[in-house]
């Protein structure tokens, strides 16, 4: 159900629970006429207190008020410390304690520190939005009758001031969110359900919808287009292969240009290598990337950036079929390098070659792909940080203020130039692994060789926070939309890179 919000000076009678932020340091230590919400809404700080309200971020307490709608008490943390990450995290823990109610009212942003500008109020009132729409979420698609339990919540009035300014953050908001949501909808739909040309069509049907301008390529197109990583990956699979590219031009003259790929492998088997059991049951989401482009592709417009973006996002998946890429096969990508694949479980990478050789002809300003690209990133880092590496300081600094903007973990790993011999071939211009060590580090060099020369490239690899096994903060089991609000809120503040290429 889609979420709609509004800004008002007071709560609406209609409004059937009603959101207050308690500051920790605002908790008061026995009862008091001058704690929080006791004049206004008759709260009990004892019975809050014999439930353990202690003001921590993200808590949440249901009451009745003397009369109006019952009050959610929702904890914000240190005063001092509230910012975006706060206000979404506190917003969206809100959305769920109040699922079973259509017409909510929140306050949350009376947070705001008392000296926060017109600027702070925005960035807050945003993220409140943002973690209302992801915090109500839930994937109930393929749940039979009677067995679905969506959240209910479809209005809610901010009680507060900021005029326009907050209003437009809302909508912006409320349109990020929806972007992650429609990305963790991509991943959560089974393989077998989400083909390529399935996902293609979806694409496409989205790009429409906002104005953007599309390119579906087929097989035979992907064949003329010489994509032999595309196809070498596809060659075991019923279903055809599809390159999807969306481009957003802005009003007037772009300030420059950004290429997004997106790793689009809609299941991964592993191909001849194939997977164990139990390291398939997830891997409906191994086009976690290619979620997280269009998921910033369906928003751009929203945050309206003054650069061109276009998205690449080559789509197959990875089976066993009769004539599979066997190991020791050797592969054409389209900048004319020659892969020999020892590891067809390593396949993301390849799709990948193809699409960095395609965004590289155009020669953008920068190019950052995203995919769940490698076990080794999830073991280095766990399931809450994304990697990122890279060739460009300036762009890998905007990447990772984005991502702190945005809420979202990042974590800087090299690119050494000594491990790029692991990946020398005796037949070829190079192999698609290299070997039990670092294996992240060098599939992040194997990408490299496939970006242009002088071209400012970064690489996120997000096989961790892609997808959750239990509800956590903002994300609910399953897929997580990671990356959408880092890469939107990149594009939205780019700067062309120094020229200065330093790995």
């Amino acid at each position: 159900m889609a979420v709609s919000f509004s800004l008002v000076r007071k709560i609406p009678s209609r409004s059937e629970v009603h959101a207050i932020p308690v500051a920790s340091d605002d908790v008061p230590a026995g009862a008091t006429k001058d704690a929080p919400g006791v004049k206004e809404f008759g709260l009990d700080w004892a019975v809050l207190a014999s439930q353990g309200f202690e003001g921590s971020i993200g808590q949440v307490n249901l009451m009745s008020s003397d009369n109006g709608p019952i009050i959610a008490v929702v904890g914000v943390g240190p005063a001092k410390e509230v910012d975006a990450t706060v206000m979404r995290r506190a917003a969206g823990a809100f959305a769920r304690a109040a699922k079973r109610h259509k017409t909510v009212s929140s306050a949350l942003l009376d947070a705001a520190p008392e000296d926060a500008d017109k600027g702070v109020r925005s960035a807050l009132a945003q993220a409140h939005a943002e973690g209302m729409v992801m915090g109500a979420y839930r994937y109930d698609e393929l749940r039979s009758k009677g067995k679905a339990k969506p959240n209910k919540i479809a209005s809610v009035s901010v009680v507060g001031r900021g005029g326009k300014a907050v209003t437009d953050a809302l909508e912006r908001g409320r349109r990020v969110g929806e972007g992650v949501t429609f990305a963790r909808d991509l991943v959560n739909e089974p393989g077998g359900s989400l083909t390529p040309p399935k996902f293609a069509q979806v694409a496409q049907k989205m790009a429409k919808r906002e104005g953007l301008t599309v390119k579906v390529m087929d097989l035979a197109a992907i064949r003329k287009a010489k994509m032999g990583g595309v196809l070498g990956v596809n060659r075991g699979s019923y279903h055809h292969p599809r390159f999807v590219q969306i481009t957003y031009t802005p009003t007037g003259k772009a300030a420059g240009s950004v290429a997004l790929v997106g790793k689009g492998i809609t299941f991964d088997a592993g191909g001849l290598s194939i997977k164990s059991g139990t390291g398939m049951m997830t891997m409906k989401m191994d086009m976690g990337g290619a979620a997280a482009v269009l998921g910033a592709m369906s928003a751009v417009k929203a945050v309206a950036p003054s650069v061109k973006v276009t998205a690449y996002v080559p789509m197959t998946d990875n089976m066993l079929g009769p004539d599979a890429t066997r190991p020791g096969d050797v592969l054409t990508i389209r900048n004319g390098k020659t892969v020999e694949v020892l590891n067809t479980d390593a396949e993301g990478r390849l799709i990948l070659a193809d699409a960095l050789s395609l965004a590289s002809e155009a020669k953008p300003d920068a190019i950052i792909d995203v995919a769940t690209l490698t076990g080794a990133a999830m073991a280095a880092l766990g399931n809450k940080f994304a990697a990122l590496m890279g060739t460009n300081d300036d762009l890998r600094q905007q990447v990772e203020a984005a991502a702190d903007r945005a809420g979202e973990n990042v974590w800087h790993m090299p690119l050494p130039a000594e491990y790029r011999s692991l990946l020398d071939s005796g037949v070829a211009d190079l192999k698609n692994i290299g070997g039990n060590l670092a294996g992240a580090l060098t599939a992040g060099l194997f990408l490299k060789e496939f970006v242009g020369e002088d071209i400012a490239w970064a690489h996120l690899d997000i096989a961790g926070p892609a997808w959750t096994d239990a509800d956590a903060g903002l994300d609910v089991k399953g897929g997580t939309g990671f990356g959408v609000r880092t890469l939107l809120e990149l594009v939205q503040a780019f700067e062309k890179p120094s020229a200065d290429v330093t790995a």
